[in-house]
């Protein structure tokens, strides 16, 4: 299975459609009706596809089990045409496209099934998805209006000791969103020089910069009393959702 221990949960939904072409028109006066033998086909389907958004990562090898918060499912016909609309919704950090298209695909099957014995002509078109959102998809949407200032302040990778690491992924990820990355600087534990790049960049019309290192609890960890006075307005809760990311993955993230 695909690593996702790096991603944030965020609300994620996903759309998709099956659709079931009848035989004739008896077969769908039929099923309009509830004059199918095996009972109410929407209902039945329904319940069928509401089991299947909870058992895609069961069927599926490479799926993720997910918390399923929400699996709509309706329909709508059209001449001989059923239309399934599945749509599934979760706050997690992988997205429910495939649980989405499943849920939809076994409702299909459903109707399939139960319409077989009064109906040979009975065909399942189109499985596909129609809408995703959430995660890396909706920040890509205002990724690229945005220009980049990384800033890596670090006695030991400025004076050559050490290699920076975390600049460098700060700046890949920039990268993959789709963020024009206009500055990477390297620069010592210095109140004065932090302050004199960010008005720099500031005059130079950057709009997001991203600063690393600097943020503990030694005598030389100055980044954060740096920046604090050329601050409009604080919001301390991003500051709270970095950390508590970081908690669940190392215990030292409360000490930065």
């Amino acid at each position: 299975m695909v690593d996702i221990t790096h991603k944030p949960f965020t609300l994620r939904k996903a759309i998709a459609r099956a659709t079931v072409k009848v035989g004739s028109s008896e077969t769908m006066d039929a099923i309009l009706q509830k004059r199918i033998p095996k009972g109410d086909v929407f209902e039945m389907a329904k319940t069928a596809g509401l089991f299947a958004a909870k058992k895609t990562a069961d069927i599926i090898p490479d799926c993720h089990p997910l918390p399923v918060e929400f699996t709509g499912i309706t329909f709508e016909t059209e001449g001989l045409d059923i239309h399934i609309y599945a749509e599934v919704h979760t706050v997690y950090k992988t997205g429910v496209e495939v649980e989405a298209m499943h849920t939809a695909s076994v409702v299909a099957l459903t109707m399939y099934d139960m319409l077989k014995p009064v109906d040979k002509g009975v065909e399942i078109w189109h499985i596909k998805l129609l809408e995703k959102t959430g995660g890396k998809t909706d920040y890509q949407k205002i990724a690229s209006d945005i220009s980049v200032g990384v800033l890596v302040c670090s006695d030991s990778i400025s004076s050559g000791e050490k290699k920076d690491i975390s600049g460098k992924i700060i700046e890949s990820e920039m990268i993959k969103f789709g963020c024009l990355v206009k500055q990477y600087v390297v620069i010592p534990d210095e109140k004065s020089m932090i302050r004199e790049r960010l008005k720099a960049w500031e005059a130079e019309g950057i709009k997001l910069i991203i600063i690393t290192g600097g943020t503990g609890l030694s005598p030389r960890d100055v980044t954060p009393d740096a920046v604090k006075p050329l601050l409009d307005v604080e919001i301390p809760g991003i500051s709270e959702a970095i950390r508590s990311y970081g908690q669940d993955r190392t215990p030292y993230s409360m000490l930065s």
